[in-house]
């Protein structure tokens, strides 16, 4: 393998956790402040990628989902001495050729800076958004925890 050859590895168990946690902490302008637990267990309910340069961590991104009918795009990013380099275009190709991700009904994600490239892998923006809702929270992540960070048990 070259010394710049960009793989890519799934699981969170193959993902540097302080690479992400820092990024997302510091650099990213969707979860400044975020801590540490929220990371590790957003990781853990996700599929997640990873883009390397041999052992160092570049890259990543995950998809919420159920694998069958839904998933959203969350967190992906290149860390700012690698971009220029494809890394993105590497995740979401990576991200698209999954067998499973082809049966998923739709996708989602948010961006504020990153249409073009997701436009490459079909993403467009939404036919009917009068039909969308949501709760939004930008700056949950802030707040003391006032619940454990467990997930509860599905009766």
């Amino acid at each position: 393998m070259e010394e710049n050859e960009i793989t890519i590895r799934t699981g969170v168990e193959n993902m540097d956790l302080p690479v992400i946690h820092r990024f997302l902490q510091q650099e990213s302008y969707w979860a400044q402040g975020i801590g540490i637990d929220t990371v590790v267990n957003s990781l853990r309910h996700s599929y997640c990628i990873g883009a390397f340069v041999g052992e160092r961590q570049v890259g990543f991104a995950r998809l919420i989902t159920d694998y069958n009918t839904f998933g959203w795009l969350a967190d992906v990013f290149v860390v700012p001495e690698e971009r220029g380099k494809a890394i993105g275009k590497h995740l979401m190709g990576f991200l698209m050729a999954q067998p499973w991700t082809a049966r998923l009904r739709r996708i989602m994600l948010v961006t504020k800076d990153a249409h073009e490239l997701y436009r490459r892998y079909g993403f467009r923006e939404p036919g009917n958004p009068q039909l969308l809702m949501e709760v939004h929270r930008p700056d949950i992540h802030r707040q003391p925890e006032k619940a454990p960070l467990s997930i509860p048990d599905q009766q």
